[in-house]
């Protein structure tokens, strides 16, 4: 039966199909931990107060990059170049998704509507992590090998998500709230393209390395051609609502360390 859990647990037993998912894994999260580096450092004067929530969710991110490759050590695999239709945080970058990586560069100071473009962007995007993430956490927090993993990975994210609306809306409060509405649907939509589009990359390379029939790697290109028409009709409407979360303060403090893996 093909299901996500045996589709994962698939390409968890292969090493190189697990050794190209760590990959692409610790790829995305080292960007998106320099990212938010970059941004923390570069917040206006204004919203300074901010800047440690920022620098927190880089080093979440950061560390969670660590975390995949520290699970390819444990198996004796080292980490494989990330194919470039694979690079989700890059597509987005070139879809005009985000703040452009040559802005991050400079040394000028980030606007107000930079931060807003910032967290709409990254309310998106931890929608989209917290989701596979609890997918994941369901089928194999007691998993041995990737089990720790899992359940801190999935924690972190539950945290930035409920840190990016707590933002926005204090946004929204000061007078942004159209422009963080527009920021969050022009995203919405550009993020469930290059979703699918990554997806198919990624499933056409597991299927070379794991020996999948035609009939089998079309029926999981179906599958994804489906989510990504739901999500155009309806689904990405839960990518744009805001809500204050149930924790406050999702991001104060110091990054919890990384687990180690013997």
């Amino acid at each position: 039966m093909l299901s996500a859990k045996s589709l994962f647990q698939e390409i968890l037993d292969h090493d190189e199909s697990y050794r190209l998912f760590c990959s692409i894994a610790a790829g995305g999260e080292s960007q998106g931990g320099w990212e938010n580096a970059r941004i923390a450092a570069l917040v206006p004067a204004g919203e300074r107060a901010l800047a440690p929530r920022i620098a927190r969710h880089g080093a979440d991110e950061d560390k969670h990059g660590r975390i995949f490759n520290a699970l390819l050590k444990k198996r004796g695999l080292q980490p494989v170049e990330v194919p470039p239709d694979t690079d989700y945080t890059m597509l987005l970058e070139r879809n005009g998704i985000g703040l452009a990586h040559d802005r991050l560069r400079s040394e000028q100071p980030l606007t107000v509507r930079d931060i807003v473009t910032y967290l709409a962007h990254s309310r998106v995007t931890e929608q989209r992590a917290s989701e596979q993430m609890d997918l994941l956490r369901r089928h194999f927090a007691d998993h041995p090998d990737i089990g720790r993993a899992v359940r801190m990975i999935s924690a972190d994210e539950d945290n930035h998500l409920a840190y990016c609306h707590e933002e926005l809306l204090r946004f929204a409060h000061a007078g942004h709230g159209r422009a963080i509405q527009r920021a969050l649907r022009e995203c919405a939509l550009a993020e469930i393209r290059v979703y699918r589009d990554v997806s198919l990359a990624v499933m056409a390379r597991m299927g070379r390395l794991l020996g999948w029939s035609r009939a089998r790697a079309a029926v999981l290109a179906a599958g994804i051609h489906a989510v990504y028409a739901y999500e155009r009709a309806a689904g990405w409407r839960r990518m744009v609502t805001l809500k204050m979360p149930e924790r406050r303060g999702a991001l104060d403090g110091p990054a919890a360390a990384a687990p180690e893996f013997a």
